[in-house]
């Protein structure tokens, strides 16, 4: 393959550990409604229980996603974790909550007691989504750096990228695309989560609290993705030319949207999916509505990442010097890095096979009161 080729490669594989992630955080999702669905303590030790069943694949994949980056796009990596380090440290901090939480909620004599580790569990459920979603927000607004690559050849060894505000990327908070994105992320995941509870917990009372809160997420889920499509949409996008030189296209990303049909089916068909499994979750009494929801959660996701990478657009934009804006082109590993990378890439279905075959096995009946009850081996 060529040099262009293996770049473009190495994109779609992080895009497509960016959409499983997103996915996977209905992890998240649930843990955030823990004191709003569980009533009392058996509730909410089936939702934990049911949640701690999954929670090392969304971090595992969170991991993986970070490791992607690193080695195939590492002028991202070095930038942004170098930079918007706060961010990315906030995010590291809700998953030791989580951790910390599943391992010591039910253990006898913790001296903070099972509420304190729920309550943790709930930060992270609301906190983790909307970092992640506000961190690729900032591959659309762009991020405040400066990027000097004649710094790779200096003997003294200068600093290649730096940051140029003293919040180190909390600042994304404030750009109203971020923000909207985060909460969009949150209220899907929060779907998600419904959705997986209903799949997997067998508890009448509690599938109709699930319900409920069901349809207000569904209802904060739609206005927060229109708002983030709406500003997405009629934005400045970050255009980058043959010669590799950036520049502000008004209706870029919607622009490439139109303009790569692999993108719009795939966000055309995610929208479908998602919706589809949210009718089956409220409307029917099919308990497999995450499945639907999930893949179009990955296919939308998917789409997103498409238009912030492709067709001629700066994946990771500098609102300080759009000259320093990172495509995936000058951010790359180099050609040897990318191939040798891309063979070991070939071993993936081989663990996505692996993850298929542990969740069929771990969900192969719903979780139960009586087996909550009934045994220590639990979360």
């Amino acid at each position: 393959m060529t040099y262009a080729i293996l770049q473009q490669y190495w994109w779609c594989l992080v895009a497509v550990l960016g959409s499983l992630l997103v996915f996977l955080m209905f992890v998240q999702g649930a843990n955030a409604l823990i004191f709003f669905v569980g009533k009392n303590h058996t509730q909410r030790t089936l939702m934990i229980n049911s949640t701690g069943r999954k929670w090392e694949l969304a971090f595992t994949t969170l991991v993986t996603f970070g490791g992607a980056f690193f080695a195939s796009f590492p002028l991202f990596y070095s930038t942004s974790f170098s930079g918007a380090y706060w961010v990315w440290i906030l995010l590291l901090f809700t998953f030791v909550f989580q951790a910390v939480s599943y391992e010591f909620h039910t253990k006898n004599g913790n001296l903070l007691g099972s509420k304190a580790f729920q309550l943790f569990l709930t930060i992270n459920g609301v906190l983790a989504p909307i970092i992640v979603g506000a961190a690729v927000g900032t591959f659309y607004t762009g991020s405040n750096f400066i990027v000097d690559k004649s710094q790779m050849t200096s003997i003294t060894g200068g600093v290649i990228s730096s940051w140029g505000s003293a919040w180190h990327g909390l600042e994304a908070l404030t750009e109203p695309l971020c923000l909207a994105l985060g909460l969009t992320v949150l209220c899907l995941d929060l779907v998600l989560g419904c959705l997986y509870m209903l799949n997997n917990i067998d508890n009448e009372e509690l599938a109709k609290n699930i319900k409920k809160y069901l349809f207000g997420s569904t209802i904060a889920f739609l206005v927060f993705l229109v708002a983030s499509l709406a500003l997405l949409f009629t934005m400045k996008g970050y255009a980058v030319d043959e010669q590799g030189v950036v520049s502000l296209v008004q209706y870029k990303y919607f622009i490439n949207l139109i303009e790569m049909p692999v993108a719009l089916v795939c966000f055309l068909l995610g929208a479908v999916l998602v919706v589809a499994g949210i009718v089956m979750g409220l409307f029917t009494k099919s308990k497999r509505g995450i499945w639907p929801s999930g893949v179009g959660t990955v296919l939308v996701v998917l789409s997103l990442f498409f238009i912030a990478g492709f067709n001629g657009t700066a994946y990771y934009p500098s609102s300080t010097n759009l000259q320093s804006s990172l495509t995936i082109m000058n951010s790359s590993s180099s050609m040897t890095t990318l191939t040798a990378m891309s063979y070991v890439s070939l071993a993936i279905p081989f663990v996505f096979a692996y993850i298929f075959y542990a969740w069929r096995k771990m969900d192969k009946a719903p979780i139960t009161e009586k087996e909550i009850k009934g045994t220590e081996d639990k979360y």
